[in-house]
């Protein structure tokens, strides 16, 4: 335990940094969209200008947004107010779609183009105002209106989370706030809220700091359980910035201290997957390596919120599966990884990725090489990359509260413990979210090339009831061979489908700014084959106690 404490004292000193003051005055960066508000406008005095010639005023002009149809607004008169001037009166029948912004003459006295220019860097904006003298013409450019109904269902789940947490309105990267970024190039419902975490502005760079330190007190039960205690962690920082009128690059990192607690990582009953001191690990989960993620994403923008991308680094994430596990809104106060880890989430640290895609608000569809096998059980190195394998996938976002995923991969043996077997992998997910519940539902099937053919479900889930209180809840079904890796025991090599299902609890507390902490529990009971008794006990039953600090609750 003195260890373990020791641990969660120098992650959390790691996280401390944190200003309130700065986040909540914090303007609106590169790369970060912020859509327009669908309130009824503010009636506030217009500043007098200057006669302008009427030629020579460009405006944005849209159509009705529905929520904004309601009040009796065009978005355009709410852009306007949004700049503290006095809104027009209403278009006679527009249409109740929205539209891409159009530069157009006469909606915006007052602006002549030549004022627009260097008003302010390409792709920012300033939170509640527009400054004097107008508009850069290339932030104009790029700025993307969403449908209010976007930030309306961005704004429900943003009620149910802890102060601090996240800035309403705020989107990383090129997403515009039509999805939520997930890992790699993910995708997750917007209607999960903003991604939660600091942020900052440092000249032209916008930047996100999120992590988390869980100090975790453990049961597993039955013969092969046992009790111990242990620290979890995760930092990652990204910075977004324009580079011209048409490109966008994201820079990201993503480290941890788990290999501090051993090659052997933690109990984890019925889980198994990677190698410790050479011997195949099951019942425990590795932990991750120093290195998690060490990539960056360009983004070319085409024109009408499509564009095209490329991500890559020594250390990234390919197209294959939904987003990991530490960062699904679904799985946000699970204290342990799941048992179909190596199903799902395996390729989350992949030594060499290199991605390309082509992205809309609704679709995305992306490829991968990158390296198959999995992380060796040298933690603290970084591995030579490799690109001897290729994935596939795509994604649909339809509305703010839907992201549908299917993939498909080729890994070049990926596992340590089976030599010579290349696996073919196929997964599906379906993510629903909406003011504070995040849900995903996942298959996967593993296809051993020579081998055996493994199939997994998944189903998780978790409530925020209030920003203090969540539930959350996950049932896993799985076939899997390497439960007993010694070659002369009877069960060798036998595939078992078991199913694990696991409900907890946590209270969340804010500290300061985005730093909070949450305090709960879990219990987990399993369903298998009669022929386990003897390894497992007749009815296991786990319990974990957690205390999760992040920059991000």
């Amino acid at each position: 335990m003195t260890r373990s404490m020791l641990l969660a004292a120098v992650a959390a000193a790691a996280l401390l940094p944190v200003s309130a003051t700065a986040q909540h005055a914090m303007q609106h960066g590169a790369g970060m969209t912020m859509p327009m508000p669908d309130a009824a406008p503010r009636r506030t005095p217009a500043k007098k200008t200057k006669p302008r010639v009427a030629a020579a005023r460009p405006v944005v002009r849209t159509t009705v947004a529905p929520a904004a149809k309601k009040a009796g607004e065009t978005v355009e008169a709410a852009a306007m107010d949004h700049a503290g001037m006095e809104p027009k009166p209403p278009a006679a029948s527009p249409s109740a779609a929205i539209a891409p912004a159009e530069i157009m003459s006469d909606a915006m006295p007052g602006m002549e183009h030549s004022q627009m220019d260097h008003a302010m860097p390409a792709g920012r904006m300033e939170h509640g105002a527009m400054p004097e003298g107008g508009m850069d013409h290339g932030a104009m450019s790029h700025m993307t209106i969403a449908d209010p109904a976007y930030r309306t269902a961005s704004d429900a789940a943003l009620a149910k989370m802890p102060t601090g947490s996240a800035m309403a309105g705020m989107a990383m990267g090129t997403s515009a706030g039509f999805y939520g970024q997930g890992s790699g190039t993910s995708r997750l419902p917007a209607a999960e809220g903003p991604m939660r975490g600091y942020m900052t502005q440092a000249g032209e760079w916008m930047l996100m700091a999120h992590g988390y330190a869980w100090g975790v007190a453990t049961d597993q039960g039955g013969p092969r359980g046992r009790s111990e205690a242990f620290v979890e962690s995760m930092a990652m920082l990204m910075a977004d910035r324009d580079l011209g009128d048409r490109f966008h690059i994201q820079l990201r990192t993503m480290n941890s201290l788990e290999p501090l607690m051993g090659a052997r990582g933690y109990t984890n009953l019925f889980a198994t997957g990677e190698l410790a001191n050479d011997q195949p690990l099951v019942d425990r989960q590795h932990p991750h390596d120093l290195f998690m993620e060490l990539a960056a994403k360009v983004d070319y923008r085409l024109g009408n919120g499509a564009s095209v991308f490329l991500y890559g680094g020594p250390i990234g994430e390919p197209a294959l599966g939904p987003s990991a596990f530490m960062h699904r809104g679904s799985a946000r106060y699970q204290p342990m990884s799941p048992i179909t880890h190596h199903w799902f989430d395996s390729t989350h640290i992949a030594y060499g990725v290199v991605t390309a895609g082509y992205a809309t608000p609704a679709f995305q569809l992306e490829a991968s090489a990158f390296k198959g096998r999995e992380p060796d059980e040298h933690r603290w190195n970084i591995e030579t990359p490799r690109l001897d394998s290729w994935s596939v996938r795509g994604t649909w976002t339809p509305s703010p509260f839907w992201a549908v995923q299917v993939s498909h991969g080729h890994l070049k043996e990926p596992e340590a413990q089976h030599p010579g077997e290349d696996e073919n992998r196929s997964t599906a997910s379906v993510q629903y979210a909406r003011a504070g519940l995040a849900t995903t539902f996942a298959y996967s099937l593993k296809d051993r090339v020579p081998g055996e053919t493994l199939s997994a479900f998944l189903a998780e889930a978790t409530y925020e009831l209030t920003p203090r209180h969540a539930v959350f809840g996950r049932v896993e079904n799985v076939a899997n061979d390497e439960l007993f890796p010694d070659e002369a025991d009877p069960l060798h090599d036998r595939k078992f489908r078991v199913t694990k299902a696991e409900v907890g609890y946590a209270y969340r507390l804010p500290i300061v700014g985005p730093l909070g902490l949450a305090l709960g529990g879990t219990v987990a009971a399993y369903a298998k084959p009669a022929a386990l008794e003897a390894a497992y006990g007749k009815t296991p039953v786990s319990w974990t106690l957690f205390s999760k600090l992040a920059v991000g609750l």
